[in-house]
């Protein structure tokens, strides 16, 4: 349902864009004649051609495991580009633009911050579907809805990778994320580099999590770098409440 979602509002957008173009031209071009009685229907079609070639290209029609469509490339005119990361020494990462960049942006620059420094190279981002075990978590990163922060300190199968004080800042990102972040620390085959966003497109909590976060930009001693004690008591018990509710 999501591929067909995709492709048909990619159509959508395409017809319409090539709609206004094409009046828009005829408009300017004849000012005293009468409104033209619609768009070029070559121009239409071409761009629906177009769009369709694109989804051909980019989109696999098959999701990863949390319900986010797989594409096939990166950094070219689909989803998920190369993005930034604020303060950090990285190259960017490869990531579902939008509110899913916000929240995992957000777990990325707190893992920085309060448990070890980044650098060129620790954070991987989208992997070709190809490169990804279809029923596992890391599938996730090839809808771009996942990144891997030391993948290399952090392997796949492995636990205890953490000092006991490093979990517990961890348990308390995943609680500011209201928990639309999930750990791979925490699946049955556990994956303690992994972070993956842990809502279905469309829910509501992911725009409310990524509206927050994206407030705390203008409030003081907010937000990643801030310095908030992950042990005060609300903080810890929301912690522990949440990881009661995912493990």
């Amino acid at each position: 349902m999501t591929t067909d979602l995709s492709r048909r509002s990619a159509l959508r957008r395409a017809a319409f864009i090539a709609a206004g173009a094409a009046l828009g031209s005829s408009l300017l071009s004849s000012p005293a004649r009468a409104a033209s009685p619609g768009p070029d229907s070559d121009k239409v079609r071409e761009a629906v051609r177009k769009a369709q070639e694109r989804d051909k290209r980019l989109l696999t029609g098959v999701p990863s495991t949390n319900g986010w469509e797989m594409e096939r490339t990166a950094d070219d005119r689909g989803h998920i580009y190369t993005r930034p990361v604020p303060g950090i020494p990285l190259d960017g990462v490869q990531i579902r633009m939008g509110d899913v960049e916000t929240v995992l942006v957000h777990v990325i620059r707190r893992f920085h911050y309060e448990i070890d420094e980044l650098r060129r190279g620790d954070v991987t981002g989208w992997r070709r579907p190809s490169a990804v075990r279809k029923g596992l978590a890391e599938s996730n990163q090839a809808s771009g809805t996942a990144v891997q922060i030391r993948p290399g300190y952090y392997p796949s199968g492995v636990q205890g990778g953490f000092f006991p004080q490093q979990t517990v800042v961890i348990r308390d990102i995943l609680a500011e994320c209201d928990g639309v972040v999930r750990w791979g620390g925490d699946d049955k085959h556990p994956d303690e580099a992994l972070f993956y966003l842990d809502v279905e497109p469309g829910d509501s909590r992911l725009a409310a999590t990524a509206a927050k976060i994206k407030g705390w930009e203008w409030a003081p001693g907010k937000g990643a770098g801030s310095g908030a004690d992950p042990l005060q008591p609300s903080r810890k018990r929301s912690a522990e409440r949440l990881a009661r509710q995912q493990s």
